[in-house]
């Protein structure tokens, strides 16, 4: 069984104000089981999520979700890396910056990237070329404390993470980690429970996931609505799903 972490009080949401230093000192364990070429699931406001760093987190995480490798991972990140990573015009970069900032949504964003920066030096090639495609890659913004502090220490570090929904493949997101399935859970070496996750639905959605080079909707996740909303008042741009 992995070694569970919790925050106290046990009963806290991942939106539940939860002291940043226990943040801290949480991611700085959660990434040394990453370094180490171990998993997690940590929980997030989107759902609960299951991240490697190294070739064999990856190959376990793909193995216990029955993922097929046709679907890449998602990269843990925020503005400031999308901005230094990302390729893309200045009015894009600006758009993804007011959605994080002034409307607090979180979201994914698929886009070019330049896969020669530095912090990618490391990172094993079977794991970029899992985590890309096309010349794209996917980051997940803005998807809560547990989230924004483990990007920014991944940062820090020069390891990037990357992964994916803590769930069996198409069975849903999970928003409890007691919900999580055992093939998923018997896979991985820590499990940081933060409660119920913040979106939490009926539905199983996790992050929508947007392709800037058209505002396609790869998938429609949670904040959807408020996404669109956001989308048309502010740019003028709709917000397209097929």
């Amino acid at each position: 069984m992995p070694k569970t972490i919790k925050p106290s009080p046990a009963h806290l949401n991942t939106h539940d104000p939860i002291a940043a230093e226990q943040v801290k000192n949480d991611v700085v364990e959660i990434l040394s089981v990453l370094k180490n070429g171990g998993v997690a699931v940590i929980g997030l406001d989107v759902a609960y999520a299951v991240i490697g760093s190294k070739e064999n987190a990856i190959k376990r995480i793909f193995q216990a979700k029955n993922r097929s490798y046709e679907k890449p991972s998602g990269f843990f990140s925020n503005w400031e890396i999308s901005n230094e990573i990302h390729i893309l015009p200045n009015e894009k970069r600006s758009m993804i910056r007011e959605v994080i900032e002034q409307e607090r949504l979180p979201f994914s964003v698929v886009a070019p990237y330049k896969p020669n920066h530095s912090f990618f030096k490391n990172v094993d090639s079977f794991v970029l070329q899992n985590s890309t495609k096309g010349g794209t890659i996917d980051m997940l913004l803005n998807a809560g404390v547990l989230h924004d502090e483990l990007v920014r220490q991944s940062w820090e570090m020069g390891m990037p993470v990357f992964g994916s929904s803590a769930n069996t493949s198409l069975m849903g997101s999970k928003y409890r980690a007691e919900d999580i399935e055992s093939e998923v859970l018997n896979a991985v070496d820590l499990v940081a429970d933060y409660g119920l996750s913040k979106y939490h639905n009926d539905l199983g959605r996790s992050s929508t996931i947007i392709d800037f080079s058209d505002f396609s909707v790869i998938r429609v996740g949670v904040m959807f609505e408020q996404l669109q909303k956001a989308f048309k008042s502010r740019f003028n741009i709709q917000l397209t799903t097929t």
